[in-house]
């Protein structure tokens, strides 16, 4: 471990444990048998997702506000895409502080009403997180309000360290942790009391492709990310300055994972440890899964860092991941336009035991001849497999078929 002076020590991350306990939810790490077998390392997993608010910031959030008293400020304000908003919300409303919350332009619908219902006045402004991180400066200072940065603040960082305390005191023998990276918080609190308490633990960042952004300022690689992304809380284009420093200082290797990735890792954690996570909660599992060699025959500790997922994406990311496994298919056949042609597909259909679930005929477009017409069908099977036989037996009928990529 460095000697060299970081923004935070074991010792803040340790206080922090002793401030917020009662406070937060020392939420449960059970080992993932399942998920073992499938990746080949010992899979822990820590639930943050049961949290009140539903994800690890409130931890950080509580660490700062107990800082503050509330009879000398007029409030606080935060800037945050949702979890450390609602987190801040929550413990500032508890503690009795105002607290005012700017979230960017387009923020899920469902984000920004459960922080208003914590209690928290909501302002929408700034296309990106830096264009609200603006907004809420000016409102700090045309109101006179303390500023709580989600990640680059030292009280912060510490408070979300306590994340690692608890996982090591229930798994002392862990030796990699797999963290989302957006701006640098958790895994800086995380590396700092982990590399303490072993020095050879392995601390592995993670970012999604489309905000590539710490693992470019580590390494001055230029990734170009697209800035769309299914993990909002952790699309970051400027991490933290104070972050930098702990992250070049502790933290072994940032891997970039694709957005696909982190889709299906979200599905797998839904269908196999009957959870629901966001995007940024699901990117750790994503980087094993796209690194299987980095991580095999490891002890490795994750963290389902937050639950709080739009609903219309989670079904889309369902639906997508059914496709990616083939239980969902979309086949075009082109048939002879003449009475017995549909029934002789359903009965195909019928006969290798798979499901319609949506059909379309198109005469008008896309058919070769006047004489012939096209049919979209939707159909689910168990697997690409049970879905191939449908093709195969269409095909003996004399249908053409072709299936639509999936992603």
């Amino acid at each position: 471990m460095t000697d060299k002076k970081l923004p935070i020590t074991p010792e803040d991350v340790i206080a922090a444990e002793k401030a917020i306990k009662g406070a937060i939810n020392r939420t449960q790490m059970t080992k993932s048998i399942t998920l073992s077998n499938i990746t080949g390392a010992e899979c822990w997993l820590k639930f943050e997702i049961f949290q009140f608010t539903a994800a690890y910031k409130e931890r950080g959030a509580l660490n700062k506000l107990l800082s503050l008293d509330p009879e000398k400020i007029n409030g606080v304000v935060a800037m945050s895409a949702g979890n450390h908003a609602q987190g801040v919300s929550y413990h500032a409303a508890r503690l009795g502080i105002p607290a005012t919350i700017v979230m960017p332009l387009g923020t899920p619908f469902n984000k920004v009403k459960g922080t208003e219902e914590l209690g928290a006045r909501v302002v929408l402004a700034g296309a990106t997180l830096e264009e609200a991180t603006q907004a809420a400066l000016d409102i700090a200072e045309e109101e006179n309000l303390v500023f709580l940065h989600p990640f680059d603040d030292p009280l912060v960082m510490a408070g979300q360290g306590t994340v690692a305390l608890e996982m090591l005191e229930d798994a002392p023998d862990l030796d990699t942790l797999i963290v989302p990276i957006g701006g640098g918080g958790l895994i800086s609190g995380m590396a700092t009391i982990a590399k303490h308490l072993n020095p050879n633990i392995r601390i592995i960042g993670v970012q999604t492709e489309a905000f590539p952004s710490m693992k470019e300022a580590m390494d001055g690689s230029k990734l170009g990310g697209s800035n769309i992304t299914i993990a909002e809380g952790i699309a970051v284009n400027n991490p933290g300055n104070r972050t930098q420093s702990v992250i070049r200082e502790l933290v072994d290797e940032i891997l970039v994972v694709p957005e696909s990735r982190i889709e299906a890792a979200l599905v797998l954690l839904m269908e196999i440890e009957k959870v629901v996570v966001e995007g940024a909660g699901a990117i750790s599992l994503a980087a094993l899964m796209q690194y299987p060699e980095k991580f095999k025959g490891h002890k490795v500790g994750m963290v389902l860092t937050g639950g709080n997922i739009d609903s219309r994406l989670l079904a889309s990311a369902i639906m997508r991941g059914m496709a990616r496994d083939g239980r969902l298919s979309r086949l075009r056949i082109q048939m002879l336009d003449q009475p017995g042609a549909l029934a002789e597909v359903t009965a195909a259909v019928a006969q290798v035991g798979a499901n319609v679930i949506e059909l379309r005929h198109q005469r008008e477009f896309g058919a070769v001849s006047l004489k012939m017409t096209e049919m979209e069908l939707v159909i689910e099977a168990k697997d690409k497999d049970h879905a191939n036989k449908l093709i195969t037996a269409l095909e003996q009928k004399g249908f053409k078929v072709s299936a639509a990529k999936t992603v």
